[in-house]
Protein backbone atom coordinates (compact mmCIF):
# COMPACT_ATOMS: atom_id res chain seq x y z
CA UNK A 1 0.00 0.00 0.00
CA UNK A 2 1.16 3.42 -1.01
CA UNK A 3 2.61 5.72 2.34
CA UNK A 4 0.37 9.09 2.37
CA UNK A 5 2.82 12.11 1.13
CA UNK A 6 3.80 13.88 4.42
CA UNK A 7 2.49 16.96 5.21
CA UNK A 8 4.22 20.17 4.01
CA UNK A 9 5.38 21.64 6.94
CA UNK A 10 6.69 18.26 8.16
CA UNK A 11 8.40 18.32 4.80
CA UNK A 12 9.30 22.19 5.42
CA UNK A 13 10.73 21.04 8.63
CA UNK A 14 12.65 17.96 8.23
CA UNK A 15 14.15 16.97 11.57
CA UNK A 16 13.14 20.30 13.03
CA UNK A 17 10.16 19.16 13.40
CA UNK A 18 10.61 17.34 16.69
CA UNK A 19 12.12 20.69 18.30
CA UNK A 20 8.43 21.86 18.55
CA UNK A 21 6.35 21.44 21.36
CA UNK A 22 4.26 17.67 21.17
CA UNK A 23 0.98 19.38 20.94
CA UNK A 24 3.04 21.10 17.59
CA UNK A 25 4.48 18.29 16.32
CA UNK A 26 0.73 16.75 16.20
CA UNK A 27 -0.87 19.88 14.20
CA UNK A 28 2.12 20.07 12.01
CA UNK A 29 2.22 15.62 11.16
CA UNK A 30 0.50 14.38 8.83
CA UNK A 31 -2.84 13.44 9.42
CA UNK A 32 -3.97 10.04 8.27
CA UNK A 33 -6.39 9.13 5.37
CA UNK A 34 -9.51 8.65 6.69
CA UNK A 35 -9.24 11.27 9.86
CA UNK A 36 -9.13 14.89 10.01
CA UNK A 37 -7.78 17.77 12.60
CA UNK A 38 -10.43 19.51 14.46
CA UNK A 39 -9.52 23.04 16.60
CA UNK A 40 -11.77 24.93 18.45
CA UNK A 41 -11.50 28.05 20.79
CA UNK A 42 -11.84 31.56 20.38
CA UNK A 43 -9.53 34.70 19.09
CA UNK A 44 -9.19 37.50 21.37
CA UNK A 45 -9.38 39.86 18.50
CA UNK A 46 -9.90 40.11 15.20
CA UNK A 47 -9.72 41.83 11.62
CA UNK A 48 -8.91 45.42 11.39
CA UNK A 49 -9.71 48.40 13.36
CA UNK A 50 -8.70 50.22 10.39
CA UNK A 51 -12.03 51.33 8.68
CA UNK A 52 -11.07 52.96 5.61
CA UNK A 53 -9.59 49.09 4.94
CA UNK A 54 -13.19 47.67 5.18
CA UNK A 55 -14.40 48.35 1.38
CA UNK A 56 -11.40 47.03 0.11
CA UNK A 57 -11.31 43.80 2.63
CA UNK A 58 -15.14 43.42 1.10
CA UNK A 59 -14.15 42.69 -2.37
CA UNK A 60 -12.38 39.42 -1.12
CA UNK A 61 -14.19 38.53 2.16
CA UNK A 62 -16.76 36.34 0.03
CA UNK A 63 -13.90 34.64 -1.56
CA UNK A 64 -12.90 33.67 2.34
CA UNK A 65 -9.49 35.26 2.48
CA UNK A 66 -10.35 38.16 4.88
CA UNK A 67 -13.33 39.29 6.27
CA UNK A 68 -13.88 43.37 6.74
CA UNK A 69 -14.68 44.36 10.38
CA UNK A 70 -12.67 44.14 13.52
CA UNK A 71 -14.18 41.96 16.53
CA UNK A 72 -13.37 40.67 19.75
CA UNK A 73 -14.09 37.11 21.32
CA UNK A 74 -14.40 35.76 18.01
CA UNK A 75 -15.14 31.62 18.59
CA UNK A 76 -13.62 29.86 15.87
CA UNK A 77 -13.54 26.31 14.46
CA UNK A 78 -10.72 24.74 12.52
CA UNK A 79 -10.48 21.50 10.50
CA UNK A 80 -7.63 20.46 9.16
CA UNK A 81 -6.54 17.34 6.29
CA UNK A 82 -3.52 15.97 4.28
CA UNK A 83 -4.51 15.43 1.08
CA UNK A 84 -1.92 14.71 -1.28
CA UNK A 85 0.71 16.13 0.53
CA UNK A 86 -1.27 19.30 0.93
CA UNK A 87 -2.55 20.55 4.30
CA UNK A 88 -6.08 21.80 3.33
CA UNK A 89 -7.70 23.22 6.09
CA UNK A 90 -11.20 25.22 6.52
CA UNK A 91 -11.79 28.17 9.44
CA UNK A 92 -15.15 29.07 10.63
CA UNK A 93 -15.45 32.49 12.26
CA UNK A 94 -18.81 33.15 14.04
CA UNK A 95 -19.18 37.01 13.28
CA UNK A 96 -22.44 39.23 14.55
CA UNK A 97 -23.92 38.93 11.67
CA UNK A 98 -23.20 35.32 10.92
CA UNK A 99 -20.45 32.33 10.15
CA UNK A 100 -17.50 33.92 7.90
CA UNK A 101 -15.66 30.46 6.27
CA UNK A 102 -11.69 30.87 5.39
CA UNK A 103 -10.59 28.33 3.15
CA UNK A 104 -6.64 27.25 2.45
CA UNK A 105 -4.19 24.87 1.41
CA UNK A 106 -0.84 24.96 2.24
CA UNK A 107 1.85 22.85 -0.10
CA UNK A 108 5.66 22.62 -0.05
CA UNK A 109 7.59 25.17 -2.03
CA UNK A 110 9.76 24.22 -4.53
CA UNK A 111 12.09 27.10 -3.72
CA UNK A 112 11.84 25.94 0.41
CA UNK A 113 9.53 26.10 2.54
CA UNK A 114 5.92 26.77 1.92
CA UNK A 115 3.18 28.13 -0.15
CA UNK A 116 -0.38 29.27 1.22
CA UNK A 117 -3.17 29.59 -0.99
CA UNK A 118 -5.78 31.49 -0.11
CA UNK A 119 -9.69 31.46 -0.85
CA UNK A 120 -12.42 29.80 -3.07
CA UNK A 121 -11.14 30.51 -5.80
CA UNK A 122 -7.61 30.97 -5.00
CA UNK A 123 -7.39 34.44 -4.51
CA UNK A 124 -4.00 35.00 -2.02
CA UNK A 125 -0.50 33.35 -2.39
CA UNK A 126 1.65 33.35 0.17
CA UNK A 127 5.02 31.72 0.29
CA UNK A 128 6.50 31.29 3.82
CA UNK A 129 9.91 30.84 5.02
CA UNK A 130 9.30 27.97 7.88
CA UNK A 131 11.05 28.27 11.40
CA UNK A 132 11.26 26.63 14.59
CA UNK A 133 11.62 29.58 17.69
CA UNK A 134 12.23 27.69 21.12
CA UNK A 135 9.33 25.09 20.49
CA UNK A 136 6.92 27.31 18.87
CA UNK A 137 6.73 27.39 14.83
CA UNK A 138 7.04 30.75 12.96
CA UNK A 139 5.77 31.61 9.05
CA UNK A 140 6.78 34.63 7.70
CA UNK A 141 6.52 35.49 4.48
CA UNK A 142 9.02 35.87 1.59
CA UNK A 143 6.26 36.73 -1.60
CA UNK A 144 3.06 37.73 -1.84
CA UNK A 145 0.59 37.49 -4.96
CA UNK A 146 -2.88 38.34 -5.98
CA UNK A 147 -5.54 37.34 -8.42
CA UNK A 148 -8.53 38.53 -8.95
CA UNK A 149 -10.64 36.93 -12.06
CA UNK A 150 -8.08 37.76 -14.94
CA UNK A 151 -5.81 40.16 -13.10
CA UNK A 152 -2.51 38.88 -11.44
CA UNK A 153 0.03 40.50 -9.61
CA UNK A 154 2.49 41.11 -7.14
CA UNK A 155 3.81 44.19 -4.58
CA UNK A 156 7.68 45.06 -4.96
CA UNK A 157 8.81 43.13 -1.90
CA UNK A 158 10.29 46.58 -0.23
CA UNK A 159 6.64 47.51 -0.36
CA UNK A 160 5.00 44.26 -0.32
CA UNK A 161 2.55 43.59 3.26
CA UNK A 162 4.38 41.01 5.80
CA UNK A 163 2.64 38.28 6.98
CA UNK A 164 4.00 36.38 9.98
CA UNK A 165 1.95 33.27 11.81
CA UNK A 166 3.17 32.15 15.09
CA UNK A 167 1.85 28.52 16.47
CA UNK A 168 2.80 28.10 19.70
CA UNK A 169 1.52 26.25 23.04
CA UNK A 170 0.18 28.36 26.08
CA UNK A 171 1.63 26.61 29.45
CA UNK A 172 -0.57 28.56 31.35
CA UNK A 173 -4.19 27.30 30.01
CA UNK A 174 -3.15 24.22 28.54
CA UNK A 175 -4.12 24.70 25.20
CA UNK A 176 -2.23 25.86 21.75
CA UNK A 177 -2.25 29.60 20.69
CA UNK A 178 -1.74 31.19 17.20
CA UNK A 179 -1.20 34.70 16.09
CA UNK A 180 -1.09 36.20 12.86
CA UNK A 181 -0.11 39.74 11.97
CA UNK A 182 -0.50 41.34 8.13
CA UNK A 183 2.14 44.73 8.72
CA UNK A 184 3.01 46.85 5.61
CA UNK A 185 6.41 48.62 5.56
CA UNK A 186 4.88 52.28 5.26
CA UNK A 187 1.16 51.93 6.94
CA UNK A 188 1.88 49.09 10.01
CA UNK A 189 -0.68 46.78 11.43
CA UNK A 190 -3.20 45.81 8.75
CA UNK A 191 -5.23 42.57 9.75
CA UNK A 192 -4.05 39.95 12.21
CA UNK A 193 -6.12 37.40 14.70
CA UNK A 194 -4.69 35.44 17.92
CA UNK A 195 -6.54 33.35 20.36
CA UNK A 196 -6.25 30.13 21.84
CA UNK A 197 -7.61 26.82 21.41
CA UNK A 198 -7.93 23.11 21.69
CA UNK A 199 -7.05 20.40 18.95
CA UNK A 200 -8.28 16.50 18.08
CA UNK A 201 -7.38 14.09 15.62
CA UNK A 202 -10.35 12.33 15.09
CA UNK A 203 -11.86 10.06 11.79
CA UNK A 204 -14.26 11.48 9.01
CA UNK A 205 -17.61 11.51 9.70
CA UNK A 206 -19.48 9.35 7.06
Amino acid sequence: MPSTPRSPYAAALGPAIERLHPSLQRYFATIPPGHRGVGEGVFDTAGTPRRWLWPLLRLVQPRGVVFAGWERDVPFRIVNRTVGGSAVAVRELDLPDGTWVMRDDVVRSPAGGVTDRLGSPVTLAATFDVAVDGDALVLTSRTLGVALGPLRFAAPRRLSPVVRLRESFDAASGHQRVDLAVDHPLLGRLYGYGGLFTYRIEKEIS
